[in-house]
């Protein structure tokens, strides 16, 4: 009897080794004194596939979580430059609103020679443009 026992151990160890893990009986012993049928592991094997899936999730959540708050400071920070520029536009537009009063006061007092000076410069830097591009358009720079 003793001999029989312990040859069904063998062989049922031969059959874990090779990779053999048919259960013929609905319990299985899972080490901590119960005994655990096939519909306890299928919800065990379930339970731990939905926790794996949930730190998937979790995963994702966090990635999208910082990917939101990198675009919010993108946001920000493109904000404060429209701002930036806003005000730089604004500036401009008043110092040129100053140079445009400053050029009609100088015209109603000064007559037709200070308007001879600005039309000549006027002329005088077209053709200097005209110039560089012509140059520049010869020697393929």
């Amino acid at each position: 009897m003793h001999q029989r026992r312990t040859n069904l151990n063998t062989s049922n160890n031969s059959n874990k080794s090779s990779g053999a893990y048919f259960n013929t009986s609905s319990t299985k012993n899972s080490g901590n004194g119960r005994a655990m049928n096939g519909s306890e592991t299928n919800r065990n094997i379930l339970e731990q596939q939905n926790n794996d899936r949930i730190a998937e999730l979790s995963d994702h959540v966090s990635r999208l979580k910082s990917l939101t708050i990198d675009i919010g400071n993108e946001v920000r920070e493109q904000n404060a430059l429209l701002d930036n520029m806003g005000d730089g536009f604004s500036s401009t537009r008043d110092l040129l609103q100053g140079s445009l009063r400053r050029i009609g006061f100088m015209l109603e007092r000064g007559g037709t020679k200070h308007m001879f000076y600005m039309v000549g410069f006027v002329v005088a830097v077209m053709v200097f443009l005209y110039w560089v591009m012509s140059y520049k358009g010869t020697n393929g720079a």
